[in-house]
Formats: structure tokens, sequence, C-alpha cells
């Protein structure tokens, strides 16, 4: 057998790429393997693939202050210190999380790596973690080309001892996703047949984020994003694919209400039946609703959330990032005890999204969100996405803040997973693709989609579909997941948008600030190598 040169593994980030690495990869403590035992083990490339995971779980954690913040949908306070200049678009490059989350993506993508170059080394059986490293340095190099569009788009583990970073520049936008729908199509060939896990890269979640690079390159590819996703949509069953959803025949009723004609018989009102949906659509986060229904003015949600770990895994998850507070079977968790601890992560996906979040002020519903995200416009999103004691308060005083209850923790320690993709979203990306850029749709397929979704939210769906009822309805079913900044780019709609925003609250926005600046200790490191992004 011909002898195998293995690079050194690194703390991989182009910043790290000049930093010496004090420790070997550290999968399991106290039995840490080298990456040379990983490779002669019988379940070595599935310890490698935890590793990927693993690593990934750093990058939800400030991902919340550098994309919904930076939205129409969110603001800090202003006494925040850092965070009110990232959500004024007044960013620096030399910004902690800005230089951190680029990092924490480049790490995962060197884990990712570190199978890809040893892919031929995987015994049959573990095939699969191949695909596994193909999809997760696809999802970083995607995390990171929205975020910071010219990236260099980094395949191989990179030996520090060499120049080999000068072989990986900064490329142009359109470069990079081509690069990413390759990998994700090899991840999807690699992941044909493997068991399903939703704490796992799966072939479905490969498909549909290949759909949605499709849709979010420069110049969309609608066709391939269409041809993608209704492979997904119109064989849903056979994924174990749909939204959490009750028939309203089958609906819990909770009062007495009798019918005027028949007073013996129990009539299931609005109310009740926005209910059944809204615990629904609570349950997709994993949240379990501890309270009662009432009728009084709006709100029929009277009580708070808390994380059920049982509820997680749910048929709407095709995709997610856990975090528990014990060792998960699937991979180590980043808040599991120090014993088999691997990184050293935040206690949830992003304390800046649990109820308090830093200093009880980051993640406050902007005035301007409150205005589509009301009681009456929104009967089942509302009493889970936002405080309705909060919003009474606002509704007064315009000043008070208005927290989230998607992510109910109250402190630190949060057990709510991160969902990266649910099927809610490849239902409205498959509407988009159909809609391919027109301002509007007939199209039965994009209707029927669009209005799953809509009907889940206890809303009356539509007969023809446009581009600003599909961008509105993204924008109140993902709030505080992360997607509305990359949805107002997609739709070619973030200069408008951010821009009124921007002048009506006094704010820094310029067509430039779509995208971060690009971390100055990564241009330090390679000095007139990088270019800043403009507008920096």
């Amino acid at each position: 057998m011909k002898k195998i040169y293995i690079k050194l593994i690194v703390c991989f980030s182009l910043v790290s790429l000049f930093t010496a690495c004090e420790e070997e990869l550290d999968l399991s403590n106290p039995t840490a393997l080298s990456l040379e035992e990983l490779l002669q083990t019988d379940n070595g490339f599935e310890l490698l693939a935890n590793g990927i995971l693993d690593a990934y779980q750093k990058v939800p954690a400030n991902e919340f202050l550098l994309t919904e913040l930076r939205s129409d949908n969110v603001r800090a306070n202003s006494e925040n210190g850092n965070f009110p200049l990232i959500a004024s678009y007044n960013v620096d490059p030399n910004n902690g999380d800005v230089a951190t989350y680029y990092s924490n993506n480049m790490h995962t993508i060197k884990h990712a790596n570190t199978i890809i170059d040893n892919r031929f080394l995987a015994p049959e059986s573990q095939q699969y973690t191949v695909g596994e490293a193909y999809f997760m340095r696809a999802l970083c190099h995607f995390n990171l080309v929205r975020a910071y569009q010219n990236i260099p788009y980094v395949d191989k583990v990179i030996d520090i001892t060499t120049q080999e970073a000068l072989d990986y520049p900064q490329i142009p936008e359109a470069e990079v996703y081509e690069k990413i729908i390759d990998d994700f199509k090899t991840s999807i060939a690699f992941l044909n047949g493997a068991v399903q896990n939703r704490y796992r890269p799966s072939e479905g979640a490969a498909i549909c984020l290949a759909a949605k690079a499709y849709l979010s390159q420069p110049t969309p590819n609608y066709t391939e994003a269409e041809l993608l996703l209704a492979s997904v949509v119109e064989n849903n069953s056979s994924f174990d694919y749909n939204l959490l959803f009750t028939e309203r025949s089958n609906a819990e009723q909770q009062v007495f209400d009798p019918d005027p004609i028949d007073p013996t018989m129990d009539l299931l009102t609005d109310a009740e039946y926005y209910f059944n949906l809204a615990i629904n659509y609570g349950n997709v986060f994993g949240n379990e609703f501890n309270g009662d229904f009432t009728t009084d003015g709006d709100v029929v949600l009277d009580g708070t959330w808390s994380n059920n770990s049982g509820l997680e895994i749910n048929d709407e998850v095709i995709f997610s990032i856990a975090y528990d507070l014990v060792s998960s079977d699937n991979y180590v968790t980043s808040d599991s005890g120090l014993d088999d601890q691997i990184e050293t992560d935040s206690e949830s996906h992003s304390f800046a999204m649990t109820l308090q979040g830093p200093s009880n002020g980051v993640n406050i519903a902007t005035a301007d969100f409150l205005q589509v995200m009301t009681p009456e416009l929104q009967p089942v999103r509302f009493g889970v996405s936002v405080n309705p004691l909060d919003y009474s308060s606002f509704l007064s005083n315009n000043t008070i803040d208005v927290f989230n209850r998607k992510f109910p923790t109250d402190g630190e320690i949060g057990d709510n997973d991160w969902i990266v993709l649910r099927y809610a979203d490849v239902l409205l990306l498959y509407a988009e693709a159909i809609l391919a850029g027109g301002e509007s749709t007939t199209d039965s397929r994009a209707i029927d989609a669009f209005n799953q979704v809509r009907l889940r939210a206890g809303l009356e769906g539509v007969a023809n579909l446009t581009k600003q009822e599909l961008l509105d309805e993204r924008r109140v079913e993902f709030v505080y997941e992360n997607q509305r900044l990359y949805d107002l780019i997609r739709f070619g709609e973030a200069d408008n948008v951010l821009t009124q925003f921007s002048n009506r609250n006094s704010l820094f926005y310029t067509n430039e600030k779509k995208y971060l600046p690009f971390p100055q200790r990564e241009i330090d490191n390679l000095p007139n190598f990088y270019r800043q992004n403009d507008g920096y």
C-alpha cells in the first residue's frame, strides 16, 4: 500500500494559518486520538464526522448578531456596546463577531476537509461520512459567501508550513456558488440511501440547500432550483417531511361554545383553532406551551413556552444542530460534560436569541416589524414569535422592548436545537423558484406550496401569488431564524427596504453594507493579498 502523507491538521481559518495549533483533533476526551490513529480505527470516519458537527455548533453562536440584527426585524438597545453598531450598519472590520463567525465557519471547513482529503480510505460502511463532509463544507461556504460575498473556497486541509494559503485568494461570488453547488451535489451522491437522521446531513437536506444556493447566486438558476425542490416537495412523504399542522376537524376544543341552532353541540371557534395551530408552530422549535387558552382580546396564548427535547425531532425539521445538557448519541454536544466535551462553545446556540439576550437587549423586535407581527394579522405566529405582554405594553409606549418567544430560555443555558433547514422553507423556496423572478404567478404548484404555509398560520390562501406576498410571508414565518437579510438580498429588495428602514431610524445603511467587512485580521495576516469589501 502506497505511503499516505497526512497533512498537518490546523485550527483552520485563514487568520489561523499563521498561528500554531496547540492540540490535536480531540474527539472524545480523555481518549483523544491522533488523525493517524483515527484513520486506522473501525469507526474513525464516524468520529471525524462527529467532529465536523461539533465544530459547527460554534457557528450559530453569533450568527444572529450578524444577520437578523442587520435586518429590519430586530434592533439592539443603546446600552449594549458593540451590538448597536452592528444593528445600525456601522460595524467595523476589527469587530470580534465579524472575525469569529468567519473563523468558526473556516474551522468547520477544516474538519470537513480532513475527511475529504482522506476519503479513499473510508470503508464502505462509512461512505456516508464523506457525503456529510462535502455537505458541511458547502454549508459553511454558503454561510460565508452570503455574509462576506467574495471569499476563498478552501477545498483541502492547508499545510501552514508552506505557502499554500496563497493558493486560496478571494474569488468572485459567482464562482463560490458554483463550488458550493458542486459540493452539495457530490454530497447527494454519497448520502443517497443513507439512514436519515435530522441531526446529520441527509440527501434531502443536500437537495434543498443546493436549490437554495441556485436561488441565492448573483444570477439565479430558477430552473435547476425548481427541479431539485420539486423532487422533494412532490415526494415529501418518502422523505418524511411535512408541516406540523392540525386539520380543523381534528382540533382540540378548549371551552364549550354552544351552537345557536343546537345548544347541545360544541362549536370550534376560530380562536380555538388558532390555538391548536399555534401549538403546532411552537412545537416545530421544540417548544411546549405551559399555559391556558384565553379569548381575552386577541391574544389566545396565556402562558409561557419552554423547551421540550422530545418535540425537537419532528417532521418539519430537515436538518438541525443539536444542543442538549447531556451527551447526544449523534455527536458530542457543546454543552455536554467536561469529560466528553470537544469544543468550548457557549451553553446554547446563541445567548443573544434567548429570552434575555446579552444585557436584556439584543433581540428586540423593531417598530417596523411590530406593524406586521400583530395578533390581528398573525393570529398563530404572533404568540409564538414575540412576547404578548411586552407587545401590550409597547402599544401604550412604543419605547418598550418586545422580546422573542421562539427561543424561550431565560438565560445562558438553552436546550433549543438550531434548525438549519425546515420544510416550510422548502415550500416557500419552491414557490420562489416557480415564480422565477417574476412579479406574480398563478401556477398551481406554487400556489399550493405557498398556501400550505399560509393555512398553518391560520390565514386564507391566495389564488395569485405575488413576489411581495412571498417576501412578506417569509418575513413573519422565519423571524428570529436569521433569514430576513438574505431573503431581501436574494429578492433584490435589500437596498430599497433597508435604505428606507435606515432613514426612518437614523441608521447608516448603504448598498455596500449588505455584506460584512472582511475580517481585518485576515487581511493583516496576508498583507496586499485580500481586498476589503467596499464601504469599509
